[in-house]
């Protein structure tokens, strides 16, 4: 079984790129399959179904953290998607961190941006955009050439071996170009014992087990403090060391 992570910002437009390939998938006779993890609430599965007929599940992390949540869940859904004979597993994460990532090391890695979003948001994806294997760039008809070609020059800065393909998640034209890229990359079959391609975020506070007040006094465990100037003629904030 094939097996693609997807990840990026919320309406970037993740659910209509994988519709437009298990639909390029579907005509080839190929079945497919969809993990889809989430926060709160999600009808993407239901999407799936009802547009292509495909097998699709939803993970919802509620009160713990969604990435966290996505990696303990991993070697389940991908029996899953083994047990009911998918020929490829596409799973999708929520991308509401951009300090986590959902890639792994074997496994080809899809990251989706929209043209829409400022020049500085490259920069603001982290490991999600820094280690995927392949760019989709949605959104494209939307924006001047000049400024798609400056938005591929902040994302190839961030991302400068990841191949970057265009596509329209209305119409679906791009995918063609997308799935092939994506075939030409090697995976491995066994997804126990792999590995992330960067670590998570350090959990484990006071506040991840429940805690709400405000306060020193009520915070415990993994606390990240940020360093604030001591002189009061600096207005601005230094991050984090």
């Amino acid at each position: 079984m094939n097996i693609l992570t997807i990840a990026g910002a919320p309406s970037a437009g993740k659910t209509a790129v994988i519709t437009h390939i298990c639909r390029l998938l579907k005509e080839k006779g190929e079945k497919t399959a969809a993990a889809k993890f989430d926060a709160l609430s999600t009808t993407d599965h239901l999407h799936y179904q009802k547009e292509l007929g495909m097998d699709a599940v939803t993970g919802l992390s509620d009160y713990t953290c969604p990435d966290h949540y996505y990696v303990s869940n991993l070697e389940e859904v991908i029996s899953w998607g083994k047990r009911i004979g998918s020929d490829h597993l596409f799973i999708e994460t929520a991308g509401l961190c951009y300090r986590c990532a959902p890639h792994i090391k074997g496994i080809p890695a899809l990251t989706i941006i929209d043209n829409l979003g400022g020049l500085d948001t490259p920069s603001k994806m982290g490991p999600m955009l820094e280690t995927a294997d392949v760019v989709a760039l949605t959104k494209v008809d939307m924006v001047s050439q000049a400024e798609k070609e400056v938005f591929i020059h902040r994302i190839k800065a961030v991302s400068p071996k990841a191949e970057i393909v265009s596509v329209n998640g209305l119409t679906g034209t791009g995918v063609a170009r997308l799935l092939r890229i994506l075939q030409t990359h090697t995976q491995k079959t066994e997804i126990t014992g792999s590995r992330l391609r960067y670590p998570m975020p350090a959990a484990i506070c006071s506040y991840c087990t429940g805690e709400q007040r405000i306060g020193q006094a009520f915070q415990s465990g993994n606390i990240h403090k940020i360093i604030l100037p001591e002189s009061k003629e600096v207005s601005h904030v230094f991050p984090s060391s």
